[in-house]
């Protein structure tokens, strides 16, 4: 690991407390009243099986200048696959993507992203028909930003959002 991957993992780690308590809101939903009744169930996973789930939050101050785009890493310096490759490639099922606060205490907004839709719209669309393009850091690291609105509507590429409007 290099120095710079611990220095941000232990600062996006500190927001993890509240993107469990964001996220998994929209995993669960209030069972049935026969399954209550029954089965001692109060609450269902919206889907069985293991959720793969991405978590990025941006420092303050984007979420004003770019309130619909996400980005995702698609170089690092050190030649390690990225973020990109790993979800074009079929891996994650949902992005957390989420902007900080001022004091960097608490994420103020965020979109909830289908990684299926979104490499439905990477098919569909193709990269002439989305809104993206590539910002490099000064330390070899480039970033893919994508606009949520040139996704195609259906299927719908934000689960969840606040923050935003």
């Amino acid at each position: 690991m290099t120095f710079h991957y611990d220095i941000n993992r232990s600062w996006s780690d500190r927001f993890l407390p509240q993107i469990k308590g964001i996220v998994g809101c929209h995993l669960l939903e209030a069972a049935p009243a026969l399954l209550d009744m029954q089965h001692a169930t109060d609450l269902l996973m919206l889907d069985a099986r293991d959720m793969r789930i991405a978590a990025r939050v941006r420092r303050p101050g984007y979420a004003d200048r770019f309130p619909y785009q996400f980005t995702i890493r698609s170089r690092a310096a050190s030649g390690a696959e990225t973020e990109l490759s790993k979800i074009v490639n079929g891996k994650g099922d949902w992005l957390f993507y989420g902007h900080a606060n001022t004091s960097q205490t608490a994420i103020e907004s965020w979109y909830l992203i289908d990684l299926n839709a979104f490499r439905a719209g990477l098919i569909r669309r193709g990269a002439q028909g989305l809104s993206w393009g590539n910002k490099c850091n000064a330390d070899g690291t480039r970033f893919t930003w994508f606009d949520i609105r040139s996704f195609p509507d259906d299927p719908p590429l934000v689960v969840a959002r606040s923050g935003y409007d």
